[in-house]
């Protein structure tokens, strides 16, 4: 099992940011379909202000340029991915193209 942590911004719009919200309370069954066919087991996303966090749990078979590929190849995730795009905007910093950034883990409490 492997966790990874990424962040995205979302417009600082209140009615598009409670829109996006809207969407995630009834993600298409494509959607998550994709997701736990891609490996991931545990997702979930959380917001403060228009800051997105989302955590992966995923199987030791996840890739993420497999998953990529496999996104690419499938047009409700596409129309899933241009549809969010309405809401969402890059992180500063973020390359041409880049949504969600991998977050570097900075801090574990230690094992007693």
């Amino acid at each position: 099992m492997h966790r990874y942590c990424l962040a995205l911004d979302l417009k600082d719009d209140a009615v598009l940011i409670a829109e996006y919200e809207d969407y995630h309370r009834k993600v298409w069954p494509e959607i998550l379909q994709s997701i736990r066919d891609a490996g991931i087991e545990q997702m979930e996303i959380y917001r403060t202000g228009n800051r997105l966090f989302m955590i992966m749990e995923t199987n030791d078979n996840f890739n993420f340029a497999k998953k990529a590929k496999a996104d690419a190849a499938n047009n409700k995730v596409q129309q899933w991915e241009d549809l969010m795009w309405k809401y969402q905007q890059a992180l500063p910093g973020a390359k041409p193209g880049e949504k969600w950034i991998l977050m570097d883990k900075i801090f574990e409490t230690p094992v007693l």
